[in-house]
């Protein structure tokens, strides 16, 4: 067993260089923010306007945040955003799959209107960037990808199957991928996060029969922390988890054990 050059280096992304979808907003903003904090740049595909806010947290934390508006269900525009990355930092080593949309309506009133989009975003932009990143990645015997499902990736998605149903496809997808890519050294996983107190939950929590239930539901007793997933995007970014592969990591405060 060869444990001597183990340190906490293993968890340093120094010299990398990232793409994270949705990086500007969210728990999307929250994975920039973690990846630059262990000393990747950043790049960030998107079709908000933040102000610059998110590169002047990147730069705050010593690190390089490009943002670059684009549609990425646009075609070509997948490629281009790889192209981008090398273009602007040298390389691409990680690639995080975070932006997700998702709409509400009950069976009778959910079709195609709202399934497509969702399809679109949530589940044929991760493949077509984890197809552009994993011909780099091949090439240079190392990588990671990183796809962000979620609890609907187990569950059933009452008032949003496209939801549900992109969210286990991401799952398969990231499994069916680490297949293929982990001989090559690329790492392909998921994060599948709880219930987060972000801008999208705000009104649920606000809600105080909502919130009760929710967080009765939960064993930690409370909502997830945006930082609470940051630990785990670095440890799955970096050298740390070089033997982990095809894995959904569950962070959740235990929701699914209840």
């Amino acid at each position: 067993m060869d444990i001597g050059d183990f340190g906490l280096d293993w968890f340093s992304l120094a010299g990398r260089a990232a793409i994270v979808t949705g990086g500007n907003s969210g728990l999307g903003r929250g994975f920039a923010l973690a990846l630059a904090k262990a000393g990747a740049s950043v790049l960030i595909p998107t079709v908000l306007d933040d102000g610059g806010e998110t590169e002047a947290l990147v730069a705050a934390a010593g690190s390089r945040a490009e943002v670059v508006r684009i549609d990425l269900t646009a075609g070509g525009a997948p490629a281009e955003v790889v192209r981008r990355c090398v273009s602007t930092f040298g390389r691409l080593d990680i690639l995080v799959n975070s932006a997700g949309i998702s709409t509400l309506a009950p069976v009778g009133e959910f079709g195609r209107e709202q399934w497509d989009p969702m399809l679109a975003i949530n589940l044929t932009v991760p493949f077509e960037l984890s197809h552009e990143a994993a011909k780099l990645m091949v090439d240079q015997r190392s990588g990671k990808i990183i796809s962000i499902a979620s609890l609907f990736s187990f569950l059933g998605g009452r008032r949003s199957p496209a939801y549900a149903a992109s969210k286990h496809g991401l799952v398969g997808f990231t499994r069916a991928y680490c297949d293929e890519l982990a001989e090559h050294n690329v790492q392909v996983n998921a994060i599948a996060p709880g219930y987060f107190a972000t801008a999208l939950t705000e009104a649920t929590r606000s809600d105080a029969l909502l919130d009760a239930e929710v967080v009765s539901h939960i064993p930690a007793g409370r909502w997830g922390e945006v930082s609470d997933l940051m630990g785990a995007l670095v440890f799955l970014a970096g050298r740390a988890s070089d033997y982990v592969n095809g894995h959904v990591l569950v962070v959740d405060g235990g929701y699914l054990v209840r």
